[in-house]
């Protein structure tokens, strides 16, 4: 009996649990958004993994922060735990019974998604980048959280149907984020082997520079800063178009891939490059697609700041 009384009493706080880490996993996400935005993560990372996390290409999404979609994602979630108590047990008993069981179903359904989404997250935390990340391992803990409580939250009737769906989801999401993530730059040590006679050049940079592009890769190679890609990786691509045709000649770049034309790889293994774009800005290494801005900061440029081009306008 008291086993009985401890499972309901569970079963009662489960809703407002979830909703609660839902909240915070709103917070979270509005506050890195934020900072994505303003291009002030380095300020609230503590370590230089995290920073390198939150810049990479894994870290954008359809020209966007991946932080506005975890928003979205947990903001979501808030409403189906809390909307059950919009009705009054009393007067509205059926109907909120039947909106009962439909967002326990989209708990379960979104808290699956999170989950294998932040599954995936997680693998290529450890593999690929090798970091820490606190805010990635709270978002995480946040997500399995959430999908613990709408699995075992709840009395269902068959206690396959949550499982198997939870699989089928599952599959889906891991299916899906994998195709999401196709394009994004590999590590160095993933890139193709070379083919013997081939030569292949980047593709022409189209937008054109201002004064301030121009005078800030003019600061850029001074200071000897440098930046690391491949001819094929489309990041690259974009950080060059931020500078533009003008600015981007004036630019130190290194080839990565022997394939392109004048590959270095060797210089890219000797200076640690791990994927691409990468800065090496007063001897320390940045990797992913910066904005202008944030790379004057990290340069201590303190130039002309009047860019044309934006992440927005060239991705």
């Amino acid at each position: 009996m008291t086993r009985r009384r401890s499972i309901d009493r569970f079963y009662r706080w489960s809703r407002p649990l979830m909703g609660s880490i839902a909240l915070l996993g709103a917070l979270e996400t509005t506050v890195l958004t934020v900072v994505k935005l303003t291009n002030n993560v380095a300020a609230i990372c503590p370590t230089e993994g995290c920073d390198r996390v939150l810049t990479s290409p894994y870290a954008t999404v359809f020209g966007l922060p991946l932080t506005v979609f975890g928003f979205l994602g947990y903001a979501a979630m808030t409403i189906f735990a809390f909307a059950p108590y919009s009705f009054d047990p009393q007067e509205n008993r059926r109907r909120r019974d039947r909106v009962d069981r439909i967002t326990g179903w989209a708990l379960l359904v979104g808290g699956a998604v999170m989950a294998a989404f932040s599954g995936y997250l997680s693998y290529l935390l450890v593999t690929e980048f090798q970091e820490f990340c606190p805010y990635c391992f709270a978002s995480a803990l946040f997500s399995f959280s959430l999908f613990g409580l709408a699995v075992f939250g709840r009395d269902w009737e068959d206690a396959g149907q949550p499982l198997f769906a939870s699989l089928l989801v599952g599959i889906v999401t891991l299916v899906g984020v994998t195709g999401l993530y196709a394009n994004v730059s590999p590590t160095v040590a993933a890139a193709p082997e070379p083919v013997a006679g081939t030569k292949q050049a980047p593709p022409a940079v189209t937008t054109e520079s201002g004064t301030a592009e121009v005078e800030f890769a003019r600061y850029l190679r001074e200071i000897g800063a440098r930046t690391f890609g491949a001819y094929w990786c489309p990041h690259c691509y974009s950080q060059k178009q931020l500078f533009g045709r003008e600015a981007f000649e004036l630019v130190d770049y290194i080839e990565c891939d022997p394939r392109g034309v004048n590959g270095k790889p060797q210089v890219c293994r000797s200076a640690g490059i791990r994927a691409y774009p990468t800065w090496e800005i007063n001897g320390e290494l940045y990797e992913g697609v910066r904005e202008l801005e944030d790379l004057a900061q990290l340069s201590g440029y303190t130039g002309n700041t009047d860019f044309r081009h934006s992440l927005r306008s060239v991705m």
